[in-house]
């Protein structure tokens, strides 16, 4: 009975190890750059994403409704004929936090990326689509808003 006790307090200190150990990794494959949330601007969000000046794209398809009866939840696409797209980044201009998202991507993902976005006015979707060489491209497109979606 002693030895039973032994063997369960051992593979439950393992689990609990293993379980730990999960949880610390997924910490880091979530974290996120604080200083890219809480850029104003896009000039400011590349600057502390440390991103080379970006150039437009037409090989950067964006599908977004032209559109959208309430803000609050704009559904947002980008889809891309480069090749070895690292990262996308998506960007609402006029949002209070103009970031939306940062999608880091393997070489095995197809580079598309379909999201949903909160638009406080009209304003500008922009995709970023950072290259493995580190070169940035970008596609936006307009998204009329009638309804704000950030407390309008």
């Amino acid at each position: 009975m002693n030895n039973s006790r032994r063997n369960v307090l051992k593979k439950s200190t393992a689990m609990a190890a293993l379980l730990l150990q999960t949880l610390t990794q997924c910490e880091r494959v979530y974290a996120y750059q604080q200083n890219a949330f809480d850029a104003k601007t896009i000039a400011d969000l590349n600057k502390s994403l440390g991103l080379n000046l970006p150039l437009e794209s037409s090989q950067i398809t964006i599908n977004t409704p032209e559109i959208a009866e309430n803000g609050a939840v704009v559904q947002v696409a980008a889809t891309t004929t480069l090749a070895n797209i690292r990262r996308w980044i998506f960007v609402v201009e006029k949002n209070p936090v103009p970031l939306v998202a940062i999608f880091n991507l393997s070489e095995d993902l197809l580079p598309s990326i379909t999201a949903r976005a909160k638009f406080a006015q009209t304003s500008d979707f922009i995709a970023f689509a950072q290259l493995a060489d580190g070169r940035v491209f970008y596609g936006k497109r307009e998204v009329k808003v009638t309804l704000g979606g950030c407390g309008g």
